[in-house]
């Protein structure tokens, strides 16, 4: 193991956040540039090595957590990243965006702080690019067979990345004019800056992974031609269907979905734009929901110069402990301050929009909202707590009911869809279409970025098991012979 009382006597600590005046003024990545360096091998140093390492449990990717704490421990940080991407593609994506339930799975969280799992994921991955340790992985050789990858996202990429190495020609498909899905359009700069995407691809084009922009498929190729292009298709094009507000008012200029928003923020730090379309500057600002997206579009918000900034949230506000009914090692609802809420806003919890209201030019002006309780299995208004708040930006972050390669897509390509929206597939990835597998959010609907990577890994194994008979390629989702479930 790694410091045998390393947990007894050494503290947690985090990486250290920039100071919020600061931060706030430009779109760099929130984190003090390599703070965790003095700390990491002492936090890593808290590992338990567990007999049962529940961490593994925790992560759907699998992650060798007590081996590469162990090695960075030591300052072995050449073995600690050969053991991270045995089994993690992307782990500057994952050490900057997950939510870590590995962290909520770790033996020491049960009464103590648990370990600082992602921190040292981040900075094992860092300064193994920084010394020149991430290197293309070329296969020895080709097998002659190519598969379609459509959509760029984690998933995708993942797919792609692991067919490539395993000699298959690859072709990832990318609406967008950029690859990256959400992780280039989406997420702010400030939480991941898009130099880690793009030495990323530029690996994965070294490697022989080939990028095709500003491609819609469905439209500018379509399903069926992708078929007799190509011996397998892996459909990974997210969830990208947002769930919407159905209130009088919702016609009003003024009123976004988040990831109307969020791009074009995105395109400003590209270069597309000198200043978003879509601005907050100066502007009363509410968020309609309460998860990660709301956060986001709170913390771009801030930095485009809201005036004010409120986000809505129809549940209750979580309790700052585990719940008993949440015990561990499972990931817990608790109350969470992310770097967007340190830097200003309010938050209200426990209310229902109830209608928009806006001036003569048709400009959103004001939200109504009344607070909620939930009763008999909905959310029922609490009488006399209706009221406004000042609103000349909206934007609605209340999740996604779906993938939208339903338009055009999915019909084209004849593969049938759950009772959720999302694209059916079998336990080994595998549509009713012969051929086409889904991975992602596509086919699991709204997730985690570990769950992408994990699931592009295993329809990756899946499909190289399809086109040679057997596959070496790890699935750290194991195939299954469940039964396509429509």
């Amino acid at each position: 193991m790694a410091d045998p009382k390393g947990f007894l006597t050494t503290p947690k600590q985090q990486a250290e956040r920039r100071p919020v005046d600061v931060r706030i003024k430009d779109w760099n990545e929130v984190y003090v540039e390599r703070s965790l360096l003095p700390i990491i091998t002492k936090q890593a140093g808290r590992c338990m090595d567990c007999g049962i390492p529940f961490c593994h449990n925790g992560c759907p990717l699998g992650n060798l957590i007590p081996e590469w704490n162990d090695l960075a421990y030591r300052d072995d940080f050449v073995g600690a990243i050969e053991r991270l991407h045995a089994t993690n593609n992307f782990p500057e994506f994952t050490g900057r965006l997950c939510p870590a339930p590995c962290e909520s799975a770790c033996v020491l969280g049960i009464n103590q702080d648990a370990v600082t799992i992602k921190n040292v994921e981040v900075t094992v991955i860092d300064k193994a690019w920084d010394r020149g340790g991430v290197t293309p992985q070329v296969p020895e050789r080709l097998s002659g067979k190519t598969v379609a990858v459509v959509g760029s996202g984690p998933a995708g990429l993942a797919a792609a990345q692991q067919l490539t190495r395993a000699g298959h020609t690859v072709v990832v498909y990318e609406r967008a004019d950029r690859i990256g899905g959400l992780l280039r359009y989406g997420i702010p700069e400030f939480k991941m800056e898009k130099r880690h995407i793009n030495r990323r691809i530029e690996q994965m084009r070294a490697e022989g992974t080939r990028f095709r922009t500003g491609v819609h498929v469905g439209e500018d190729i379509t399903g069926q031609q992708l078929r007799e292009r190509f011996d397998a298709v892996v459909v990974a094009a997210g969830a990208t269907t947002a769930r919407d507000l159905s209130v009088p008012g919702r016609e009003l200029k003024g009123v976004h979905q988040a990831m109307e928003y969020l791009p074009l923020a995105n395109k400003v730090q590209e270069g597309d734009f000198v200043e978003s379309p879509i601005s907050a500057k100066g502007k009363h600002v509410v968020v309609i929901g309460g998860g990660d997206t709301g956060a986001d579009c709170v913390g771009t918000a801030h930095r485009q110069g809201a005036a004010s900034v409120t986000q809505l949230e129809i549940m209750p506000r979580p309790g700052e402990e585990r719940p008993g009914h949440q015990p561990w090692p499972t990931m817990p609802m608790t109350y969470k301050v992310t770097s967007a809420h340190e830097e200003g806003g309010e938050r209200i919890y426990s209310v229902s929009t109830t209608r928009f209201s806006g001036d003569e030019d048709g400009n959103v002006q004001e939200l109504h909202l009344v607070e909620v309780e939930f009763k008999d299995g909905r959310f029922e208004p609490v009488p006399g707590t209706e009221r406004a708040v000042p609103a000349q930006l909206v934007t609605l972050a209340m999740g996604f009911t779906g993938t939208d390669a339903r338009n055009g897509l999915v019909e084209q390509l004849g593969v049938d869809l759950d009772a959720r929206g999302n694209i059916a597939r079998d336990g080994r990835f595998a549509t009713n279409v012969d051929g086409v597998y889904v991975c992602g959010d596509a086919g699991r609907g709204q997730s985690l970025i570990v769950w992408a990577i994990a699931e592009g890994r295993s329809a990756a194994a899946a499909v190289d098991g399809y086109l040679g008979g057997r596959t070496p390629l790890p699935a750290p989702i194991r195939p299954t012979d469940r039964p396509l479930v429509v």
